[in-house]
């Protein structure tokens, strides 16, 4: 019988620069199509992809456009605590994804949607498509880094920070959006950050 195969310790192994644009390619898709369902059923979500919900819903704007406009000042404090090439990367993918939550729904159309499977996908390819970011040292911009610095001077919880950004969103939205949308919204959130939680490791990856 052959000897069980051994995999090498995660913390030696570097992603070849290939191997790095797949998985940051395939994430922004993955979370591209995942918004492309949110945004369809008018549907919220936290963080900065949030924020930027709450702004282009209401205003008309493109998503797009304001997502990469809002995620601006979180590069020059990526850079300072994460380093340049977590920031070019993180640039790179909001651009991406920028670009195609944009253009996907003009060949992405839906007939009829159930909100309840439309929130599981979102929830689950935001999900996934967050965790191949992570996995190759990028991210789609974020509050977490905010929450980092103010741990690092504060002593406050990143964790924290982002938990009562997405509080702070949820209840603004709570006075422009129907409960059902809310209710529905909180339950993509916990999906979303439910994937995450079970499948990222921060002792071996960088997270936002």
């Amino acid at each position: 019988m052959p000897a069980p195969t051994k995999f090498p310790d995660s913390k030696t192994v570097d992603h070849t620069p290939l191997e790095d644009v797949q998985g940051l390619v395939a994430g922004c898709f993955l979370t591209s199509v995942g918004l492309t369902f949110l945004t369809h059923l008018g549907f919220l979500t936290g963080q900065t992809a949030g924020l930027a919900l709450l702004i282009a819903y209401p205003t008309g704007w493109s998503f797009g456009l304001v997502f990469f406009l809002i995620n601006i000042p979180f590069y020059a404090l990526a850079y300072i605590r994460l380093g340049l090439e977590f920031t070019l990367k993180s640039v790179a993918c909001v651009t991406a994804v920028s670009i195609m939550s944009d253009a996907l729904p003009r060949v992405i159309v839906f007939e009829t949607l159930d909100p309840l499977v439309g929130t599981l996908v979102f929830g689950v390819t935001v999900g996934l498509g967050l965790l191949a970011c992570f996995r190759h040292k990028g991210s789609l911009g974020g509050i977490g880094v905010i929450g980092l610095m103010v741990q690092d001077r504060t002593g406050f919880k990143a964790g924290y920070v982002q938990l009562l950004v997405d509080v702070a969103i949820f209840a603004v939205a709570l006075f422009m959006f129907p409960l059902t949308v809310v209710g529905y919204s909180l339950l993509g959130a916990v999906v979303l950050n439910g994937v995450i939680a079970f499948n990222h490791r921060r002792d071996r990856y960088i997270a936002s």
